[in-house]
């Protein structure tokens, strides 16, 4: 008897699950994470096959109906070339032991109006399926991935009926995927959650090992809250300005505020600890204006990387830690340094050769070269930089990083300084943990600032799970900030971002960062977008200027929630704290004595994370854009139609919601404010 099977009418595709399921074999490759997209390249695209399924031990051979294969030098890396014939999208073939596994591959194309659109509703009335899918601009090619399986590729026409695997209903979480394309271009791509063979439809189904379902908070341990007085070890050093010198917050700290219902209360899912590992006792660096050298309290300068810093707690208290926030249901993340470690660390001083040259081959000083030897270059004379072209540094660096996972419950990392180790040590990290971990949702954050190809190139399933967007902040500053922005650029790279990423991509949207003067100074004018934030800092108090900052504060925070990926609050950004770039933005955290405005934001930061978790059009939906001007930007996310419509509106003229036009016959009228 057939167990699950699709119907396909003209522009819909009905999901219907009939009878229960029986397993003839295990699988090898649906028990797998979803392969992320292959894109290609304009004639030819090298393909290393273990991007997309890292835990594969042999790989038999590799096909495809539309491209030609052929081996190229390496393990398990082929060439893919382009035919005359070769469609907008294709599929990769992976063969192992005796099964197909199945790569969707992509041309690098824009979407534009007349392009395909694909939503997920309810099911259609007298029928037993689970769910619909509309498609707007047809007719189209439809290629429909359960898991690592093509259902079916079709031309959608008429009537069609398609098999799915009927060992559907035996897994807790799996995915049907759905992409769409015809002459007008690509569609956008479409996800949804099943949980044993049936779609998610409810929150209370949303579990913390859910990765869309994340909100993110950054805390910077040592100014976070200062739980043990007794571990307070400051240099005191006259040498040491007490900007950057140690402030007291520890691991005790974010246990008592997870405790006190801190993280609950604003709606956080997932804590981001800066670097907990342990950093020198003494001073290093110096700049001159003002003349100061500094401690390693932000934990970038790792002595010992599987050791945690005596000044933040020890091993029991990051226990307690993670205990306590798993029991609130959250998530807890490490920032893990691999590409460098302080030159005292006793791993370099065993190991001389393990780092790269401070010379460039021309013979300059190979310091802070960010781009032209990103691969090389060191961040400062006493952090020297690892060579991650050897593979015996891959080994010990990734060992080191699986330390956590293996000793402590924790539920990934945030990478520093990602774009500068070379992909062969996160293939092998990446490739350990889904070894040893296959059970475990280890989600991989990286730090790129780049171009979204850059980015992206780290973005697979064989290596990172995400990076931070970067590039979607500093737009949505200049659009906000710069007399001359315009949401029309901001819109531009939003798009820009799906095409790259996904529209289900689980990319950082953040409010800031500890590298970086905080938004609401740029926004209130405190701080120029042309002068030396760092210096700007030190040499006067930076505050948030005009009050109308925290309304544009607030803006990015809705903005960040209503976006596909996973949003992120920088430490006292949901409360407006100021500030210029480092040391001025790494203040201590305040916990009370806040103004009414303060408190107003706080408040709308809550009812937005509420918003985010409870609405599965904002975890799962696709995002339409709706209207695009110099001071208005609105989208849609739908999802089982349900929809959420956002509405960003800078200017002082008012905009009327009820004027816009929303895609498959959705009705403005039924809109609610929120």
């Amino acid at each position: 008897m057939r167990n699950i099977f699709c119907l396909i009418l003209t522009g819909i595709l009905a999901i219907i699950q009939a009878c229960s399921p029986s397993l003839a074999r295990k699988p090898v490759f649906d028990v797998l994470e979803p392969a992320s997209v292959l894109t290609l390249e304009q004639d030819t695209t090298i393909v290393l096959v273990r991007d997309y399924f890292p835990s594969l031990d042999k790989i038999d051979r590799t096909e495809s109906p539309h491209l030609k294969v052929v081996p190229y030098p390496g393990q398990d890396t082929v060439m893919l070339i382009l035919r005359e014939d070769t469609p907008l999208m294709t599929v990769l073939h992976v063969f192992s032991k005796g099964q197909a596994g199945n790569i969707p591959v992509r041309k690098m194309t824009a979407c534009t109006e007349s392009s395909p659109r694909l939503a997920v509703f309810p099911s259609l009335p007298d029928t037993d399926a689970l769910c619909t899918i509309r498609l707007e601009n047809g007719p189209a090619t439809l290629y429909l991935f359960w898991q690592n399986s093509l259902v079916q590729a079709v031309r959608i026409t008429d009537s069609y009926n398609v098999l799915l695997p009927g060992f559907t209903a035996l897994m807790d979480r799996s995915w049907i995927r759905i992409y769409a394309f015809n002459d007008n271009g690509h569609s956008n791509d479409l996800l949804i959650p099943l949980e044993k063979g049936r779609p998610v439809l409810r929150q209370d189904q949303i579990s913390r090992s859910d990765k869309q379902a994340q909100i993110m908070y950054q805390v910077f341990v040592d100014r976070f809250y200062n739980g043990n007085p007794s571990n307070d070890r400051r240099i005191n050093s006259p040498e040491v300005h007490p900007r950057v010198d140690y402030h007291g917050g520890d691991l005790e700290g974010v246990v008592l505020k997870i405790k006190e219902g801190f993280f609950r209360e604003l709606g956080i899912t997932t804590i981001w600890l800066s670097p907990i590992t342990q950093n020198p006792y003494d001073a290093w660096g110096q700049i001159e204006d003002p003349k100061t050298r500094f401690s390693g309290y932000h934990g970038y300068w790792p002595l010992y990387i599987t050791k945690v810093d005596e000044r933040f707690g020890n091993e029991q208290v990051l226990e307690e830690l993670l205990d306590r926030a798993h029991n609130d249901n959250m998530n807890v993340i490490l920032d893990h340094v691999a590409n460098h470690m302080h030159i005292n660390s006793p791993t370099l001083q065993e190991h001389p050769d393990w780092v790269t040259s401070p010379v460039t081959p021309d013979g300059r000083p190979n310091f802070e070269l960010w781009d032209e030897f990103r691969l090389t270059t060191w961040f400062d004379k006493h952090i020297p930089k690892f060579d991650f072209s050897r593979q015996d540094v891959c080994q010990a660096l990734s060992d080191s990083a699986l330390f956590w996972l293996q000793h402590f419950d924790i539920d990934g990392f945030r990478h520093d300084a990602t774009k500068h180790i070379d992909k062969l040590f996160w293939r092998t990290l990446t490739r350990k943990i889904v070894k040893e971990f296959p059970e475990r949702p280890v989600i991989q954050l990286g730090e790129t600032y780049s171009t979204p190809s850059l980015i992206g190139d780290y973005v697979k399933k064989g290596m990172l799970d995400g990076q931070f967007d970067f590039n979607l902040y500093y737009a949505f500053l200049n659009a906000t900030v710069d007399p001359e922005g315009s949401f029309i650029n901001l819109w531009h790279e939003l798009e820009t971002g799906l095409m790259q990423y996904g529209y289900h991509n689980l990319m950082g949207n953040i409010s800031g960062n500890h590298d970086m003067a905080r938004y609401i100074s740029l926004a209130g004018g405190a701080l120029d977008r042309n002068e030396n934030h760092k210096l700007a800092g030190w040499k006067r108090n930076i505050g948030t200027g005009d009050p109308d900052s925290y309304y544009y504060l607030a803006m990015l925070h809705a903005f960040n929630m209503t976006l596909p990926g996973i949003p992120c609050i920088y430490y006292g950004d949901e409360i407006g704290m100021p500030g210029a770039n480092d040391p001025d933005n790494r203040r201590m955290m305040v916990f009370e004595g806040y103004a009414s405005q303060q408190l107003l934001l706080r408040e709308r930061v809550k009812r937005l994370t509420s918003l985010r978790r409870t609405n599965l059009a904002l975890l799962y939906g696709d995002l339409f854009p709706l209207h695009t001007s110099t001071n208005v930007l609105a989208y849609v996310r739908i999802y089982m139609g349900k929809a959420v419509v956002v509405c960003l509106n800078k200017g002082s003229e008012f905009f009327d919601m009820r004027s816009l036009r929303l895609p498959f016959d959705l009705n403005p009228e039924a809109m609610i404010p929120y």
